[in-house]
């Protein structure tokens, strides 16, 4: 009796090892699939946003005006990924605050040499000189002949509002839209590869190799403490600069994949451009 329960539980076991062996081939088919799903997904998405930038880009030249935008959102909402998008698609210079004041004060210009003054006193560069370095550089030969993209500038109401008083207008305020746990969760597990500069994340885009995972740091306020306060301070100025430009502000969920995310800002981008046609 003893022998047949010992043979009668082997063989239960090897059912049982049979029947896990079928369900993780199924999930593996499952996960395959969907990731199959997820790259067409993604690359209609991306033709999607390339045709509607054609077609935006086509419409431009016709009418010999060019691409005037401003896109804004919090720290990890995904600026960086779609300025590059966005630049790769219409063609436009994308410019940072810090990036043009470096510029300027490298090329020694009027309102560069004003920045500088500011800024070897370790004191903040005020908006009316942030705003005459913007103006010149929005006024060089490739903004004007190809368009620009500003990015994460006007932070205030009032640089809003000086930048209106100076001349400059724009097509489309994209505002990329993310809730702040998931903005917590992208910069806390944020990892920099001190030797090649590269930037992971240890959820979402981990390195592959065991030696670049060793030597990743992580940047010091790139804390759950200090992008709270990172946060605060966007909010308390997000909506009354959003409050600016209403008639051309295009909310995106920033929460989907960038693939999806470009497709939405090219097609919003597109209709602004018709509509001005």
């Amino acid at each position: 009796m003893d022998q047949l329960m010992v043979v009668y539980g082997e063989a239960k076991l090897r059912k049982l090892r049979r029947k896990q062996k079928v369900r993780a081939r199924v999930k593996a088919k499952a996960e395959e699939e969907e990731a199959t799903k997820s790259e067409n997904r993604a690359i209609h998405a991306a033709a999607t946003a390339s045709n509607a930038a054609k077609k935006a880009v086509k419409i431009l030249a016709k009418s010999g005006d060019t691409l005037k935008l401003i896109i804004a959102g919090a720290p990890a909402s995904g600026k960086g990924t779609q300025c590059a998008i966005i630049k790769e698609n219409f063609g436009v210079v994308h410019l940072s605050t810090g990036d043009m004041l470096r510029a300027a004060v490298a090329a020694g210009t009027e309102v560069g040499k004003q920045a500088k003054d500011f800024m070897d006193a370790g004191k903040l560069v005020p908006d009316d000189v942030i705003i005459g370095v913007v103006k010149d550089r929005l006024a060089a030969e490739d903004c004007q002949s190809q368009g620009w993209l500003l990015d994460g500038f006007p932070r205030t109401q009032a640089q809003a509002q000086a930048l209106a008083q100076a001349g400059v207008s724009a097509d489309c305020f994209i505002f990329l839209e993310v809730p702040d746990d998931i903005l917590v969760e992208r910069v806390v597990g944020r990892r920099t590869d001190p030797e090649t500069g590269d930037i992971y994340h240890l959820t979402f885009s981990p390195p592959e190799d065991d030696e670049v995972m060793a030597r990743l740091v992580q940047r010091s306020d790139d804390t759950e403490d200090k992008v709270k306060v990172r946060l605060e301070q966007f909010h308390a100025n997000v909506d009354a600069v959003k409050g600016s430009y209403t008639d051309i502000s295009v909310d995106v969920d920033g929460t989907k994949t960038p693939q999806m995310v470009s497709q939405v800002i090219a097609t919003a981008i597109a209709a602004k451009v018709q509509s001005k046609a």
